[in-house]
């Protein structure tokens, strides 16, 4: 079964915990990077905070095939 991560600081992301989201919390640019990096295999779907997008801009996220990326409002 697959799983719904999110990914940004940790003051916009741990509410999503209470639905079931596998949450990362990384509160700055290198941890959001080391923690897109470090993925598990079981992620298809990605909701990123608008300052965790801008982190990973220098990042291919292309390069997981089969991992929809959204980036929150």
């Amino acid at each position: 079964m697959s799983r719904i991560a999110v990914l940004g600081e940790a003051i916009r992301t741990e509410p999503f915990a209470v639905a079931g989201a596998f949450v990362i919390a990384a509160d700055t640019p290198d941890a959001v990077r080391a923690a897109w990096r470090s993925l598990p295999d079981d992620v298809a779907v990605v909701v990123v905070t608008p300052q965790a997008t801008a982190a990973l801009g220098a990042v291919d996220v292309s390069s997981r095939d089969g991992v929809l990326v959204v980036t929150l409002p």
